[in-house]
C-alpha cells in the first residue's frame, strides 16, 4: 500500500488517481468530461493540510472547474516523465505549473524515484569518484545527501549544482515544449524561515533558469509565501497529532490564498 493510501497525506485527504497515471492525486477524484483547467505540481499546490488548496480558491473566484493535479513529492523528474500525466494536462484548457525544486530528479550524480522525487536511489559513479571520502551507504534522501556534499565547502558542491540547474533547464524546456496548452509557470518560493537570506540557495531555481524556460509559457508569476511555522496559519490547518512537524514546513490557508490572489490576473488573461 503507498503512503498515499495509508492516509499519510494528509488529515481528511482524499487521494485518486486519473487515467494512465501513476501520480496520486489530491481527491476526489472529478470527471474529465466538461472543460476544465488545471494546478500541478508538488506538495505546495497538492495543498497539504489545508482545506480549500489555491486551486479550489481559484475554482471558486473563476467559477471554473480546476483539477488539482498536484501530488506529493512530486518535482522534475514525475513532471517529466509520466505520459499520462501529460494525457491530462494536454487535455486541459490551460495549465497553471508549479515550477519544482531543482533537487528533485535525476541526473549525472544521482538517480531519484520516479514518483517520490525526494529519496534518492543511487549516488552515481560520477558522485562516487568526486567525493571518495564520503559513504552514501545511509543517504535516502535528496535534502540529506545535498546536505552531507555541502559540508565539505569546497569547489566540488559548485559543479554538482551547476549540473542540477543545467539539468532543470533542459528538462523544463521539454516539458513545455511537450504540452500543447497554454502554460502560465508558478515560481513559488517557499520561505522557511523569517530571513529568506538563511535558505540554502542550491535548492532555489534561480532568475536566469527562470529566464531560460520563460519563453516558452504563456506568462510567469513570482510569489513568495512563508510555512506555517514563521507565520499565524498552524492554528488553521488540519492535521493529526503526530503530524504538527511536518505541519509547520506546509505552507497554510493565507498563503494559499495569496498564491491564487496572484494568479486570478494572468488567468483571466488567457481563458
Amino acid at each position: 500500500m503507498s503512503y498515499h493510501q495509508t492516509g499519510s497525506a494528509g488529515a481528511g485527504h482524499a487521494v485518486c488517481q486519473y487515467g494512465e497515471s501513476r501520480l496520486w492525486f489530491r481527491g476526489p477524484e472529478r470527471s474529465l468530461d466538461t472543460v476544465y483547467m488545471v494546478c500541478t505540481g508538488g506538495d505546495e499546490t497538492y495543498g497539504r493540510f489545508v482545506e480549500r488548496p489555491f486551486a479550489t480558491i481559484l475554482e471558486e473566484k473563476l467559477d471554473r472547474r480546476c483539477l488539482n493535479l498536484g501530488s506529493l513529492f512530486c518535482g522534475v523528474e514525475a513532471l517529466c516523465n509520466d505520459a499520462g500525466l501529460f494525457k491530462l494536462l494536454n487535455m486541459a484548457e490551460l495549465c497553471i505549473l508549479q515550477a519544482p525544486g531543482v533537487l528533485s530528479q535525476t541526473n549525472h550524480f544521482y538517480r531519484v524515484h520516479p514518483r517520490r522525487n525526494d529519496r534518492v536511489l543511487t549516488p552515481t559513479s560520477d558522485l562516487i569518484e568526486l567525493y571518495p571520502e564520503l559513504d552514501f551507504t545511509d543517504v535516502h534522501f535528496v535534502h540529506h545527501l545535498m546536505s552531507s556534499l555541502q559540508s565539505h565547502q569546497d569547489a566540488r558542491f559548485e559543479v554538482v549544482v551547476d549540473e542540477l540547474r543545467h539539468n532543470w533547464v533542459r528538462k523544463i524546456s521539454d516539458l513545455l515544449h511537450r504540452l500543447e496548452v497554454p502554460v502560465i509557470l508558478l515560481g513559488l518560493r517557499v520561505l522557511q524561515h523569517k530571513d529568506g537570506d538563511r535558505q540554502n540557495e542550491s535548492t532555489v531555481v534561480t532568475p536566469e533558469m527562470f529566464e531560460a524556460v520563460r519563453p516558452l509559457c504563456a506568462d510567469f508569476i513570482e510569489v513568495s509565501v512563508p510555512v506555517s511555522g514563521q507565520s499565524d496559519a498552524l492554528e488553521d490547518m488540519l492535521f493529526g497529532t503526530l503530524q504538527q512537524p511536518m505541519a509547520e514546513h506546509m505552507i497554510g490557508p493565507a498563503a494559499h490564498k495569496a498564491i491564487a490572489d496572484a494568479l486570478l490576473g494572468p488567468i483571466r488573461r488567457q481563458i
